[in-house]
């Protein structure tokens, strides 16, 4: 048996919690909640985990940390940090060992409490001694530099960014739980505070609050589980370098090798997605993925995102929760991409429900636009 296990494994359940502003709690007691909160939609208990994934912003031993405090004994324990596409790397070996038989049930956690903690955009990646005597602020300046090559080479223009900021903020006026609900037009976005030209401050993500989680099981039991469970198509990773100074070319990232592989292991081609959830951490992100995954051609992304094509009621739903820009950006904003298309795929996303969607793609970025991770996800008929 060789490839991916398409559509044998599959979310059973996908929750958010405390997002926004939750002071006077721990990061980890913000993963705990989502956990406790996913296990119970579906009958389960901490007990019943025995596959434990988790990434947490300042403990570099989360998985160990996370399974005291729920007090269980995991078989397999997974803390890789790659970023805020960890965890769907965490989903990508989840898989693997639910299909093998390793585990029965496979826990997937993320808290954050970096707004009410420090304010700020913490990044725990730091410049290389090659980088760090031009004194980058990053991770803003990295993508900033993506961004001026990607108009320097294909005449982008801020117009063409804002729309992406505009978009994500229309589809977070259907979401309740969006922290940023307020109108935005583009002059808005082109008016606003320069953080790293060509970037200004509604290019770039929120610094908020939030956890998540997903459990997943075989699909054989997710079906007594869940009345809509949420089949793993395809998964497939691709990371190409560190510091964004290390990049063959500033406008390609490695999505545009997990994006294929992942679609090819599902048998699905772009058009074929009902929903698009991508790590927008900043607005030329949105841009560079769907060039990247091959919803557009490569330089064609600002053309491609003008007129409100991703916006509600247009041709493409991208980031259907209101993204990292109004949404929730905790820091790492990898499993909300998941927890999103999920929604999604189940029905359940309310006002901002996408009529039909049984086809979704989670793509989550880690880094400075260095690991890319693709996901594929369907409702049961497309298995």
């Amino acid at each position: 048996m060789h490839g991916f296990p398409r559509g044998r494994t599959a979310i059973v359940s996908a929750v958010t919690h405390g997002m926004g502003e939750t002071p006077g709690f721990h990061e980890t007691d913000l993963a705990a909640a989502a956990a406790v909160k996913a296990l119970k939609k579906v009958g389960l208990t901490p007990a019943d985990v025995d596959g434990l994934w988790i990434a947490q912003p300042t403990d570099m031993l989360a998985g160990l940390s996370f399974a005291q405090y729920l007090g269980i004994h995991p078989k397999i324990t997974g803390n890789n940090r790659v970023g805020g596409s960890s965890f769907l790397t965490h989903m990508h070996e989840a898989a693997l060992a639910l299909d093998a038989g390793l585990i029965d049930v496979a826990l997937i956690a993320y808290g954050s409490n970096q707004r009410s903690s420090t304010g700020k955009l913490v990044s725990t990646a730091r410049p290389d001694p090659w980088d760090g005597p031009y004194k980058p602020v990053l991770p803003v300046a990295a993508y900033a530099f993506a961004a001026a090559r990607h108009m320097h080479d294909y005449g982008t223009t801020p117009e063409q960014l804002a729309e992406v900021a505009v978009a994500a903020r229309a589809w977070a006026k259907l979401n309740p739980d969006a922290f940023m609900r307020g109108d935005l037009s583009v002059d808005d976005v082109l008016s606003a505070r320069r953080v790293a030209d060509p970037l200004g401050v509604r290019d770039c993500c929120l610094v908020t609050d939030g956890a998540a989680a997903i459990v997943m099981t075989r699909a054989d039991r997710a079906r007594d589980l869940a009345t809509t469970p949420v089949h793993v198509l395809g998964i497939a990773a691709a990371t190409t370098h560190m510091q964004v100074s290390s990049m063959a070319d500033l406008t390609v990232s490695a999505a545009a090798e997990s994006g294929p592989r992942a679609m090819a292991q599902a048998g699905v081609k772009p058009a074929d997605f009902d929903v698009v959830e991508l790590y927008d951490a900043f607005s030329i992100n949105t841009l560079l993925f769907l060039e990247d995954l091959g919803f557009c051609g490569k330089g064609e992304g600002g053309a491609f995102v003008s007129g409100g094509r991703i916006a509600p009621g247009g041709e493409l739903p991208v980031n259907t929760n209101g993204g990292g820009l109004s949404c929730v950006h905790p820091g790492m904003y990898g499993l909300f991409t998941v927890v999103e298309a999920v929604e999604q795929v189940m029905g359940t996303a309310g006002e901002r429900q996408v009529e039909g969607a049984k086809l979704a793609l989670s793509h989550a970025n880690g880094g400075f636009l260095s690991s890319q991770v693709t996901a594929v996800l369907g409702a049961p008929e497309t298995v």
